[in-house]
């Protein structure tokens, strides 16, 4: 339970979307979060437009909602990217896999094992380890990797220092045990890993945690009047709604 002390509300959304978001502080520092119910709620992965051109911005992604008669509800950066914005981890979308599981550690956040992927499956939402992903194999219908993991099975990555200087605005999700819920938070402030980790561990309750990634990390959420905009990005998470006649 979080400890009022420890965390207020500062806005709460209205009821108009089943995507709740809400800023928040925890331990003096601040984020916006957003919970999602992957049964009730049409959570999906967007990378290219059907030109095969990355969307790279939460209005593209709205434009292209548009023609499904669908708005977007929320939306977040999901994954590490290349330049060309190209995954740099796995990829499903639709059932189809555009890039592979990388397994093995690397340079940067990504590599900095054990790293994770979320997979969404038809009522339900699960981040994984990637090496448990591996060995289960979950059949995915979206799915992206990223790293570093922030929570494993209730454990704080084993690299995260409490008295680390690295600040950064950063983002991820976190999913609890049974799948029914997915919580993406961003933080409002330069945080570090430990913090972020504690804020999905111990504020969150959420069993596991993926990172997203820090610094170009933005939000679509217009109950709470976010709109980010920025340098173009890469996967991108996001619930469609039906658009309002």
């Amino acid at each position: 339970m979080i400890r009022a002390a420890a965390l207020f509300l500062l806005m709460w959304t209205l009821p108009a979307w089943a995507v709740t978001c809400e800023n928040i502080r925890y331990e003096d520092n601040r984020y916006t979060i957003c919970t999602v119910d992957p049964a009730t709620e049409e959570l999906r992965l967007f990378l290219n437009d059907t030109g095969g051109a990355p969307y790279g911005q939460f209005s593209a992604v709205d434009a292209a909602l548009a023609t499904e008669g669908k708005s977007l509800a929320f939306a977040m950066n999901a994954g590490m990217y290349h330049e060309d914005r190209a995954p740099v981890g796995h990829y499903v979308e639709n059932g189809e896999e555009i890039m592979r599981v990388i397994s093995n550690p690397g340079p940067g956040n990504f590599g900095l094992l054990p790293n994770g992927i979320l997979c969404l499956r038809p009522g339900r939402a699960d981040v994984f380890e990637t090496l448990d992903f591996v060995d289960r194999a979950p059949n995915c219908t979206f799915a992206t990797q990223s790293g570093p993991m922030l929570v494993i099975d209730g454990a704080l990555h084993p690299r995260f220092l409490p008295d680390s200087t690295s600040r950064y605005i950063r983002n991820g999700v976190g999913t609890s045990a049974d799948g029914t819920k997915a919580i993406f938070a961003i933080s409002n402030n330069a945080v570090t890993f430990h913090e972020f980790g504690s804020l999905f561990r111990d504020a969150l309750n959420m069993p596991n945690a993926l990172f997203f990634d820090g610094n170009i990390s933005r939000l679509y959420a217009p109950d709470v009047n976010r709109d980010d905009f920025g340098f173009a990005l890469g996967p991108i998470i996001g619930v469609a709604t039906p658009k309002e006649q």
